[in-house]
C-alpha cells in the first residue's frame, strides 16, 4: 500500500480518483492445482484503472508481470462485455477478467473486442485471429488445449493456436443466445457465467437463452437526442422471464439436450461438472420456495433427483454449492435451528449460530466463508472428517481463494486497506503487493448492539472525538437484503466517517432483512420489504440516542442508495416526524418497475400479492411530503430505472411538493466517473446543510 498523496486531494477527491481504493489491489485469483502459480489481476497504480495480468511464482516467492495493455482496450464493448461490466459494477479497464486452464499454465481473456490467449509460464500474450465478431466470456477447457467463447449469440470454440475456429451452437433469431447468463441470473442469482466445460475437456453444457417473451425497455441518452435509445430485455415483477434451457455439446458438433420439469422449475440457479463428482444442476420454481438437485446423465440429457428442499417462505442461494467432495458425498447448505449449515449428504457437519455465506472450494475438505458475529466474516475449513478449523482472526470480512495445497486470503480490517496472503500448508509464505493508496482519512466508529432486536450499529462522529454539545445526526443505511452495511472493514466505512467529519453523528443501522444474523432474521421481511425496515431505522436511532445524548433528534437526515435510496425517501415520506431531510439515490419507488427473482422473492406476484406491493410503493406517498427531499439517479441505469425516479418526481409534482431531483447523465446503477462520484458526495453534504439549517464551516 503507498502513502503517496496528491497536493488538491480532499477525501471524495481521492476516493473518486482511486475507484474506492480498489485500483492496485491484486484480486481475481486463480491457483494452479498442483499449487505452484497464483494467476491474479491489478492495475500497476493507485490512480491507475487499467487492469494487468500478473503471475505469482509460489516457490520463488516473485510475481512478473504477463499482460500490460498500452491503453485501456475498451475502444470496442460488445453489448454482453458491457452488461457484464455492470453487473459486477467493473471499476477496471483493459484486463477486467480472465479464466484459465486447470494446471494454471494458460489464460484467456477479451480485450478490445479481440481474444486473447496468455501463455502464463512464459509471460507473453498474443490476440487469436477467430471468424466470429464481439468474442465474450473466453474459458480455456481444463486441459488447456482448446477455449470456448460467445459471440454474436452463438457458442463457439477454437483451439488453443488459433486453428479450427468452429460453432458448437447457434440460433436464427437474434433474441436467442447460446453460453450466457441471462440478466436475473447476473444480477440476482450470482451467476455470471453460462456454459461448462467436462472435466477432460470434450464437452460443454450450456445454457441457451431465449429472451424472446422478456419485454423491451429502453434507455435514452437526453443529451444526444440524435442518438436511438438502447433496447433492453428487462423482466419485471409479475412478467415473462427467458426461457432458460440446458444442453450438452461435443467438439464435433453433436448435441443432448437435458430434460427436467421447466414448467414447475425454470430457474436455472447452477451448474457443476466437476472433476469430484457428476454434472449437476440447481433449479428452483418461480416463486423460490423449492429448489432440486439433478444429477444429469451426459449422454442422455435424463435427469436423476439427488434431493429437493422447500420453505415455506423462499430458500437463498448460496454461492459454490451444490458441489461433491473427492470421497463421493453432496455438498450443500441447509437452514437448521435458524442457521445456515453446511452438510454433507445428509449430515449437519457446521454448528448451530456459524452462518455460512460462501463455499469457496471443494476437494477433500471445503473452504468457506461464515459468521458467528453478522459484524465479521471469516474463512474456515473443514475436512471430511468434519474437523472444523477457522482460518482467519483478526475482526474484519475475509474472503479466500484455493488451488492444491496453496489459499489465498484476502482480509479487510478496520486498521488498513486489505492484505492478501498466500498460505502453503497452512502457513503463510507470502504476502501480494498492494500499490493501493491509503486513505487521507481513518474511520473511529463505535460498533454497538441496541434495540429490542439487538440491532448491530456503529456511530461516527467528528474526528471519532466526543463532541462537546449537540451533533445533527445523518442515518447512513442500506438496511435491505443482501448487503449489511456495519462491517468492521475500513473501505466500507471511509464515507460515513468523512459526512461525520462535516459535522455530523453518523449512524449506520443493520435492521431486519439484512444478511448474517440467520434465515429466521432474513424472513422477517417477507410480504413486506418497508415497515420492518423504516422501523428498525427509526428504533435504532431511538437507542442510539439514549446511550448518546449528544444526538440531536430534532435534526436528522437520512441519506442511501438502491435499496438504500428508498428506505431514505420512505424515511421522509412516512415518518417525517423523526427524518427532516433526505437524499435518495437510485431509489426503487414502485415493485413494479423492478424485476421477478427479486421482487418475487419476498413481495410474491404482483396481482396476487396487492398489498406486499402497495407497502413497498412509494408514488401514493407523494403528497405526504413535508421535509427537504432530493432524488438522484443515473439515466443510464438498467438495474432500477431512472423511471422510478421520474415517476415519484412527477407524483410530487403533482401535489404540488417542492423537491430536488439531480439526473445523472450517462451514468448507470453504480457511478464510476471520477468528477461525478466526488461531486455526489459535494453536493449532499451541501443538501443536508441546507435542510437541516446547519451553516457552512468557515
Amino acid at each position: 500500500m503507498t502513502d503517496q498523496k496528491f497536493p488538491d486531494d480532499s477525501f471524495p477527491r481521492q476516493q473518486a480518483r482511486t475507484r474506492r481504493y480498489s485500483l492496485g489491489r491484486p484480486r481475481t485469483f486463480s491457483i494452479a492445482d498442483d499449487g505452484s502459480r497464483i494467476a491474479f489481476l491489478r492495475s500497476r497504480a493507485s490512480d491507475d484503472p487499467i487492469g494487468c495480468l500478473w503471475v505469482f511464482d509460489v516457490a520463488a516467492s516473485e510475481e512478473r508481470l504477463v499482460v500490460d495493455p498500452e491503453a485501456t482496450g475498451d475502444a470496442h464493448l460488445s453489448a454482453e462485455e458491457r452488461d457484464r461490466r455492470e453487473r459486477r459494477r467493473e471499476s477496471l479497464v483493459g484486463v477486467t477478467d480472465y479464466t484459465a486452464d486447470r494446471s494454471l499454465s494458460m489464460a484467456a481473456f477479451v480485450m478490445g473486442g479481440e481474444l486473447f490467449v496468455a501463455d502464463l509460464v512464459a509471460g507473453d500474450a498474443h490476440a487469436l485471429a477467430i471468424d466470429a465478431g464481439d468474442p465474450f466470456d473466453p474459458r480455456p477447457d481444463p486441459t488447456g488445449r482448446r477455449i470456448a467463447y460467445a459471440a454474436d449469440g452463438a457458442l463457439r470454440v477454437v483451439d488453443v493456436d488459433g486453428a479450427n475456429d468452429r460453432e458448437l451452437a447457434s440460433d436464427p433469431d437474434p433474441d436467442v443466445h447460446w453460453g450466457l447468463a441471462e440478466f436475473v441470473a447476473a444480477e440476482e442469482m450470482e451467476r455470471q457465467r453460462g456454459y461448462w466445460w467436462s472435466p477432460d475437456g470434450e464437452r460443454v453444457a450450456a445454457a441457451r437463452v431465449d429472451e424472446r417473451p422478456v419485454q423491451i425497455w429502453y434507455i435514452a441518452s437526453p443529451v444526444d437526442p440524435a442518438a436511438a435509445p438502447r433496447a433492453v430485455r428487462y423482466p419485471r415483477a409479475g412478467t415473462d422471464n427467458a426461457i432458460v434451457t440446458l444442453s450438452v455439446l461435443t467438439m464435433d458438433g453433436e448435441r443432448v439436450d437435458v430434460a427436467w420439469d421447466r414448467d414447475a422449475f425454470p430457474y436455472l440457479v447452477t451448474v457443476d461438472w466437476a472433476t469430484n463428482g457428476p454434472l449437476t444442476m440447481l433449479v428452483e420454481s418461480r416463486d423460490q420456495r423449492t429448489t432440486q438437485i439433478l444429477r444429469v446423465d451426459p449422454d442422455t440429457g435424463a435427469t436423476d433427483l439427488v434431493r429437493e428442499d422447500h420453505d415455506e417462505r423462499w430458500l437463498d442461494i448460496t454461492v459454490g454449492v451444490p458441489g461433491w467432495l473427492a470421497d463421493g458425498r453432496l455438498v450443500r447448505t441447509v437452514d437448521a435451528d435458524d442457521t445456515k449449515r453446511l452438510a454433507f449428504d445428509d449430515e449437519l457437519v457446521t454448528p448451530i449460530g456459524l452462518q455460512v455465506a460462501q463455499v469457496v472450494d471443494i476437494g477433500d475438505g471445503v473452504l468457506f466463508r461464515a459468521n458467528e458475529d453478522p459484524t465479521e466474516t471469516h474463512v474456515w475449513h473443514i475436512d471430511a472428517q468434519g474437523t472444523l478449523t477457522r482460518l482467519t482472526d483478526e475482526p474484519g470480512i475475509h474472503s479466500a481463494a484455493a488451488g492444491g495445497n496453496v489459499t489465498v486470503l484476502v482480509s479487510a480490517t478496520m486498521d488498513a486497506l486489505p492484505t492478501t496472503t498466500v498460505v502453503v500448508d497452512g502457513e503463510p509464505v507470502a504476502t501480494l503487493a498492494s500499490t493501493a493508496e491509503a486513505p487521507i482519512l481513518m474511520p473511529t466508529p463505535t460498533f454497538f448492539v441496541g434495540g429490542a432486536r439487538d440491532l448491530r450499529m456503529a456511530l461516527f462522529t467528528p474526528g471519532g472525538d466526543e463532541p462537546a454539545g449537540p451533533l445533527p445526526v445523518l442515518l447512513d443505511p442500506y438496511g435491505g437484503p443482501h448487503f449489511a452495511t456495519v462491517q468492521k472493514a475500513l473501505t466500507m466505512q471511509l464515507e460515513s466517517q468523512w459526512f461525520a467529519d462535516q459535522g455530523f453523528a453518523v449512524l449506520a443501522i443493520d435492521g431486519r432483512g439484512t444478511p448474517g444474523r440467520g434465515p429466521g432474521w432474513d424472513r422477517e421481511v417477507y410480504r413486506n420489504l418497508a415497515d420492518p425496515v423504516l422501523e428498525d431505522q427509526v428504533d435504532g436511532l431511538h437507542a442510539a440516542a439514549e446511550r448518546y445524548l449528544f444526538l440531536d433528534l430534532e435534526r436528522v437526515a437520512i441519506r442511501g442508495w438502491s435499496f438504500g435510496g428508498f428506505l431514505a425517501a420512505m424515511a421522509v415520506l412516512r415518518r417525517p416526524d423523526v427524518f427532516h431531510a433526505a437524499v435518495s439515490g437510485a431509489p426503487v419507488t414502485d415493485g413494479a418497475l423492478y424485476d421477478t427473482h427479486y421482487n418475487e422473492r419476498y413481495l410474491g406476484m404482483p396481482d396476487e400479492e396487492k398489498h406486499a406491493y402497495s407497502r413497498y410503493r412509494l408514488l401514493d406517498d407523494a403528497p405526504n411530503l413535508t421535509q427537504p427531499l432530493m432524488l438522484i439517479h443515473g439515466l443510464a441505469d438498467d438495474n432500477v430505472y431512472v423511471a422510478n425516479t421520474l415517476r415519484l418526481s412527477k407524483r410530487l409534482m403533482e401535489a404540488g411538493r417542492p423537491h430536488t431531483v439531480l439526473p445523472l447523465s450517462g451514468i448507470t446503477h453504480a457511478p464510476m466517473d471520477p468528477q461525478v462520484a466526488e461531486n455526489l458526495l459535494l453536493l449532499q453534504v451541501r443538501f443536508i446543510r441546507e435542510a437541516l439549517g446547519i451553516p457552512e464551516p468557515a
